[in-house]
């Protein structure tokens, strides 16, 4: 939850306690004493500012390249420079004056220049054609500017370039794993960790998608298909996640539970691919399906294995139920050859739990991110199977009349089960 919405919702539970009765007027001002200052937010000046900046920065580029073949060498090279020490210098200015915000603009600035540099520097004098390995310069230098200033756009610069360099290096080795790239990806969330920042965290999250994309589409499995595949690295993240944000710091607990929302959104998301991109709506290999590559089933097997850590560290039932909805949108996997001969009943049905899981378990942590997930999924997962090429669709309708009849028998026996002020 956003620092600024968590005030403005705390502040009315405590006005509504106070006039209750439920607490002593000393009591709320002292929780209201306790709490840090909310930092300044973005006025229309800032935003002003910020649209300024960048077309600065858009106009130093476009004049810069068109003039390019006109200016000297060694002048071209003293622009580059020039612009990325009037991007640090103000940058330095900003900070120093308080106006954090325009400095993380500089340094983001500073760093989209210093790798246009790189691009430039290379055609000018005509070096090497790796692409790849340009990006990984410019990844660097941003890191580098990241680390020095603090800046989350900079981090932004610095985690795009590099997802291009591992895409990049993955389709050219498509039968190797691009291991550096995690390296890449654990130092950023160790600055996102040491930033105590929620939008560093998002960005950190972000970057491990494309690689798992990218390592999906171009992994030569004999016929396996990308969303086995995906679905072992949303397991990861969400198992990650919610092992990281079940540590006492409170560093950890906001950078894990970052993680651990685009873990269940991921899942969701890889529950609807296993149903259309299997069961022939959109047909991603020609080959039979063969089993997983070790690797992968690890991860998978480490997601779920690291959701249970945690719903026994927390002792939450919930986690233990994220838990479940993991492994079993991993069960759909080794279910789904055993009905080549007929439609995967069980692999529909393994799937329609773990989304049903998902949103049990939103509900009983109450995370909210969480219980959307599980009814994206819940809602991609239905429609996959009505929809699906394959089969009869008055066979499907009859599978989904019965989970609809289970679900609600499910629903009846916990109304009685719970007690009446959990219901």
């Amino acid at each position: 939850m956003f620092d600024k919405a968590y005030r403005q919702r705390l502040e009315a539970d405590l006005a509504q306690w106070e006039a209750d009765g439920v607490i002593a007027p000393a009591a709320a001002a002292s929780i209201r004493n306790a709490l840090p200052p909310l930092s300044p937010g973005i006025n229309i000046a800032v935003v002003v500012g910020i649209v300024g900046g960048l077309l600065i920065a858009a106009a130093f580029l476009a004049f810069v390249a068109a003039h390019w073949t006109e200016i000297a060498r060694l002048l071209r090279f003293s622009i580059l420079l020039t612009g990325m020490v009037v991007a640090g210098g103000l940058g330095a200015w900003f900070a120093a004056t308080g106006r954090d915000v325009l400095a993380d603009l500089c340094a983001s600035i500073g760093a989209i220049i210093f790798g246009a540099g790189i691009a430039l520097v290379g055609q000018m004098y005509h070096l090497g054609d790796d692409f790849a390995g340009g990006m990984l310069l410019w990844s660097s230098g941003a890191f580098a500017a990241a680390a020095l200033t603090g800046s989350r756009g900079a981090l932004a610069v610095a985690l795009v370039a590099a997802c291009i360099w591992t895409c990049m290096r993955v389709y050219d080795a498509p039968d190797n794993l691009h291991l550096p790239f995690v390296l890449v990806w654990l130092i950023a969330a160790a600055l996102a960790f040491a930033w105590n920042s929620r939008v560093a965290a998002h960005l950190v999250a972000l970057a491990a998608i494309p690689w798992w994309v990218a390592t999906s589409l171009r992994f030569d499995f004999h016929g396996d298909q990308p969303s086995f595949v995906l679905a072992n690295g949303a397991a990861l993240l969400f198992g990650a996640g919610l092992a990281v944000a079940a540590a006492p710091s409170p560093r950890a607990q906001r950078l894990g539970s970052v993680l651990s929302i685009y873990g269940a959104f991921s899942l969701a998301i890889v529950a609807f691919l296993e149903v259309t991109t299997v069961d022939d709506l959109f047909r991603l290999r020609t080959g039979a399906t063969a089993a997983q590559p070790l690797w992968a089933v690890a991860c998978g097997a480490a997601g779920v294995a690291l959701a249970l850590a945690s719903g026994g560290i927390t002792k939450r039932s919930g986690e233990i139920l994220a838990a479940c909805a993991i492994g079993l949108t991993l069960l759909a996997a080794p279910i789904w050859p055993a009905s080549a001969g007929g439609e995967p009943w069980f692999a529909y049905a393994a799937l329609l739990c773990a989304m049903l899981c998902l949103v049990v378990s939103g509900v009983l942590d109450d995370v909210r991110p969480r219980i959307a997930a599980g009814w994206l999924g819940i809602g991609g997962v239905i429609a996959g199977i009505t929809w699906a090429v394959k089969g009869s669709l008055l066979r499907r309708s009859v599978f989904l009349a019965v989970s609809g009849i289970i679900a609600v028998v499910f629903a009846s026996v916990l109304n009685r089960l719970l007690p009446r002020a959990a219901r």
